[in-house]
């Protein structure tokens, strides 16, 4: 019940909201796509790929990524902090895992949306792409670990300047390092392994591989599937903290 009512009040929030939230989540990818894309990627070649096919995987999963922390962290962060509604979550007989994976439910879906906008785009422009049910499994795992992620920071959090500050020093360094538009490969070897490291490479090595290959990464999804389960229980635990 929990699930069910925190899935209806995002989506009715969606549905008031539905052409301010499109036309956002449309502007970032067209804006990469013409700045890097169309205009310093025409007839650049990576990794075997024209630059358009390489970075379109990469936007998907930043995109998700994107979305899915900023749509719960800011909401949760805005309940919590200025509205103090959150608060009745916390006193309410409701169980911590599922008010948890409730907002984070609502969360991943946000980010899906928004990368099936980009895939929509990619098909438009007639960027050629493999998609399969295991590309959209990869997509919702990354839009459900990094709103687990978001979750977390936004019940960790003492002011909403301090949401800003996580972002800029964990979301916006994974946008842009974690191989999203160039290849890995050109990296220093040390600076190549400590970017291993971040969730984020292994989202879009796993997008990628599918999309130009139709090549499962089992490695990169298993990464992926402990990064979530890893955010989650952190943000379980902190909602345990926050209603002592």
């Amino acid at each position: 019940m929990e699930i069910k009512t925190i899935l209806w009040r995002e989506f009715t929030f969606f549905k008031r909201r539905f052409g301010k939230i499109t036309t956002a989540a449309l502007m970032s990818p067209l804006l990469y796509l013409i700045a890097f894309g169309w205009g310093l990627g025409d007839g650049l070649v990576i990794e075997g790929h024209d630059y358009l096919s390489f970075i379109i995987p990469g936007l998907v999963a930043m995109t998700t990524m994107r979305q899915s922390f900023s749509s719960i962290s800011m909401r949760v962060s805005v309940s919590r902090l200025h509205e103090k509604s959150f608060e009745y979550y916390l006193i309410s007989p409701t169980r911590m895992s599922l008010l948890t994976l409730g907002h984070v439910l609502a969360g991943a879906l946000r980010g899906m949306y928004t990368g099936l906008i980009i895939v929509v785009i990619a098909l438009i422009a007639r960027i050629p792409l493999n998609l399969s049910f295991n590309f959209f499994i990869i997509m919702m795992l990354n839009s459900l670990m990094f709103a687990s992620l978001g979750f977390f920071a936004a019940m960790i959090i003492d002011t909403h300047y301090d949401l800003n500050r996580f972002t800029t020093f964990v979301i916006n360094p994974m946008s842009f390092l974690c191989g999203t538009f160039f290849s890995l490969r050109k990296l220093p070897y040390i600076l190549r392994i400590i970017i291993e490291a971040f969730p984020l490479t292994h989202s879009v090595r796993a997008i990628r591989s599918l999309a130009l290959n139709n090549r499962v990464e089992y490695f990169s999804m298993l990464i992926m599937f402990l990064f979530t389960c890893a955010f989650y229980a952190m943000s379980v635990k902190a909602c345990y903290k926050e209603a002592e």
